[in-house]
């Protein structure tokens, strides 16, 4: 069966739910209406981002919530049902031992139908990482979810497939920062500002090797070497004091963008996925030649503690 999914990009605020939710709720009525059947939403696209390095562990509880059973999932259940479509979106959860995660969730308008944890938190060391994967079913699709740093780590992301995922959701806040890759950096505020006058500028910071140039180095090949369909999510504008520059976009089983975002502003695209991609492309070849017995005492072999809090500071 196939189905039409969207991905978005918004520009939201830090901290406040329900300005997130109301442009969730809008841009979602907006999908719905051209036939998707599903939209996704960024990392932390209910709560904000960014701005969570900030606060300390008491804030950081006061951010978070219960999950179902807290407020913002069940708005996102009210305007699942108002608009009939899913949704996925993210926030920061906490349970009632006190801990603190990193959560996307897809709710319908029966409710929460899954619920993934960040397995690399890094944005606030209150934080706990998550410690399973997460497929779930819908409409005949195996799906799964990985947030943001989860899918650099690409045993995740196999993982994940051979759980069964067919659609791995890939929530993320990036882009538009440092780090140790020649061309990264931020992209000054003051383009996002002037964006109706001078786009340009802004397009070839957010094309550059800051932002889309560098997520194509390697979003596609998840796709690829995996066989499946990716959804990534992203915001776009200003995220606390941080600009991202949005570019949402599905990718197929081939490795190829079939949708993406591509406004200098709030927006949405839709693609409609097939099943016979699935089996056609490489990604499923590679996984039926695969011979696990020659390399799974080196990839399960355990790191040195060094290595294993690496991640932590990236």
């Amino acid at each position: 069966m196939d189905i039409k999914i969207a991905t978005a990009q918004f520009e939201n605020r830090s901290g406040d739910k329900s300005y997130n939710l109301d442009i969730i709720d809008d841009l979602s009525k907006k999908a719905a209406v051209e036939g998707a059947d599903v939209i996704a939403f960024h990392e932390c696209s209910i709560t904000g981002y960014s701005f969570a390095r900030k606060l300390n562990r008491e804030q950081m509880l006061e951010l978070s919530e219960f999950i179902p059973a807290g407020p913002s999932v069940q708005r996102l259940k009210q305007i699942a049902k108002k608009n009939k479509i899913t949704i996925l979106a993210g926030l920061f959860e906490k349970d009632d031992k006190g801990q603190i995660f990193k959560s996307y969730v897809c709710v319908d308008a029966d409710g929460l139908q899954a619920n993934f944890h960040k397995l690399h938190p890094f944005i606030n060391p209150n934080i706990k990482p998550g410690s399973n994967y997460c497929v779930f079913d819908y409409k005949g699709w195996k799906c799964g979810i990985l947030i943001c740093y989860d899918n650099n780590i690409i045993e995740n992301v196999r993982a994940t497939c051979l759980l069964g995922a067919e659609i791995i959701f890939m929530p993320h806040v990036t882009m538009c920062t440092p780090s140790t890759r020649p061309g990264a950096g931020f992209v000054a505020p003051e383009l996002w500002k002037n964006r109706a006058k001078d786009p340009t500028s802004l397009r070839i910071e957010f094309d550059g090797m800051k932002g889309r140039d560098w997520l194509m180095k390697w979003l596609p090949a998840r796709a690829y070497d995996n066989g499946i369909y990716v959804v990534f999510s992203n915001p776009i504008g200003m995220d606390d004091d941080q600009l991202k520059n949005g570019c949402s976009m599905i990718i197929d089983p081939f490795g190829d963008v079939i949708g993406e975002c591509r406004k200098l502003n709030n927006d949405f695209v839709i693609a409609n996925l097939t099943k016979e991609k699935l089996e056609l492309a490489g990604g499923y070849r590679y996984r039926n030649a695969r011979r696990p017995e020659l390399y799974r005492d080196i990839i399960g072999k355990e790191h040195d503690a060094a290595q294993k809090v690496a991640w932590l500071d990236k």
